[in-house]
């Protein structure tokens, strides 16, 4: 029997609801700020990712997709959404003028990563990036943006984690100070350490290896290095959150996986399940669209796995929102005709209807009704037409009504 790639999988019934209810939320939200939706190809060249999320990164070195495509083009799976976009961005000059640049991205990445509970090497993710501003007031925005979206989507116990990872300037200090922190235990990290605080000291902070984090105590805090500006927009940042009442923690050791990253990198926390753990993250990235051929263009932006989201809105509240349709029941074949003429109507006029055309007995239809979640069937019989009329059953109090057939739509509606 025919199975699906591991890792891959198929989204249908009540958890494709939820992720049908997370992506109706996110566009209601996000245009509601002026963010505009942006769909970009799911292959893209391998070196826009090589020169984005950095060499560094696990997600290069371990976890990508790549292969020689039929004309010899070294091209990758997009493993995150942020460097297509601002390769959109750059390729079709959406950056020539000062105009801030916002959209927001709804589609599958794909990351060869180790198999774990929400966590799928294809995923969905929500992205939503800010171009073109790089103030704090920018990121208070988007978070105050990314707070209303999780609030309505119904979680309630939310805690911005953040950081500033400063500016390549600024980072040789902490870079050395680091070096010479972990050559005091370096016996005490795993080989990926070793070979991260070499290329890169800050992706040590990042390891997810428990060793890792316990040899981490006492480590030097970056934001003990910054620049004054990097200094300044921190503290900026910190005052906003606090001026809109959203929740916030410092976290000296939140770097993020990908290298792109300058200042403000964050993390949103949530405790809805009991023990709080990261929902997403994101942060500023000043220096990316210039990496990618453009002009130098300040971005800050974030990404949420609608994979995991759906499993905490399942586990928080239960079933998505769904109004199931109306099933149309017809019995006998001059009424199967007539209900398809009746059903064509209802749905000309928006009504959502499921029409019963096996044909057969009640019994069936009514026990598919039962099984799938049915609220209200009408029922069509040669009574039902001579009288002018249709039967009507709510399934949750087995109740019984007779409508005109004239009324059916606005009744329905």
């Amino acid at each position: 029997m025919a199975q699906s790639v591991k890792g891959m999988r198929d989204l249908f019934g009540a958890e494709l609801r939820w992720f049908q209810h997370i992506e109706e939320t996110a566009r209601r939200v996000f245009e509601r700020h002026g963010y505009s939706e942006i769909r970009t190809p799911i292959l893209e060249e391998l070196d826009v990712f090589k020169r984005s999320v950095g060499e560094s990164s696990d997600i290069v070195n371990k976890e990508m997709y790549e292969f020689t495509d039929r004309g010899g083009r070294r091209v990758v799976m997009r493993p995150e959404a942020t460097a297509g976009i601002v390769r959109a961005a750059i390729q079709h000059k959406l950056l020539a003028s000062s105009d801030p640049v916002l959209f927001y991205c709804i589609g599958p990445q794909f990351r060869y990563e180790r198999m774990q509970t929400g966590r799928y090497r294809q995923f969905w993710q929500i992205d939503a990036e800010s171009l073109g501003v790089a103030t704090p007031e920018s990121e208070a925005e988007s978070l105050l943006m990314l707070h209303s979206f999780l609030k309505e989507l119904g979680l309630r116990h939310l805690v911005f984690s953040i950081n500033s990872v400063g500016t390549p300037e600024s980072r040789p200090a902490f870079h050395a100070a680091f070096r010479a922190f972990f050559a005091q235990r370096e016996n005490l990290f795993c080989a990926d350490c070793h070979r991260r605080v070499e290329t890169n000291p800050l992706r040590v902070l990042d390891c997810k290896n428990e060793t890792c984090q316990a040899a981490l105590e006492g480590h030097p805090v970056i934001t003990d290095h910054l620049d004054e500006a990097s200094a300044r927009h921190h503290l900026r940042l910190k005052e906003l959150l606090m001026e809109l009442g959203l929740p916030f923690e410092e976290n000296p050791r939140l770097v993020r996986g990908l290298d792109y990253y300058t200042r403000t990198a964050f993390e949103v926390l949530s405790s809805d399940l009991g023990a709080q753990s990261a929902l997403l993250g994101g942060g500023r990235y000043d220096g990316l669209v210039k990496q990618l051929g453009g002009p130098e263009v300040p971005g800050f932006g974030w990404a949420i796995g609608l994979d995991r989201l759906a499993i905490v809105l399942q586990q928080v509240r239960g079933k998505a929102p769904y109004a199931p349709p109306a099933l149309l029941i017809p019995l006998g074949d001059r009424a199967a005709t007539e209900a398809l003429k009746l059903a064509r109507s209802l749905w000309d006029a928006g009504v959502a209807l499921q029409l019963e055309t096996r044909g057969g007995a009640l019994k069936k239809a009514m026990a598919t009704a039962n099984r799938t979640g049915v609220e209200t069937v009408l029922i069509l019989g040669d009574g039902e037409l001579d009288g002018g009329t249709i039967t009507v059953k709510h399934m949750a109090t087995g109740e019984q009504e007779i409508w005109p057939l004239g009324e059916v739509a606005a009744r329905l509606k």
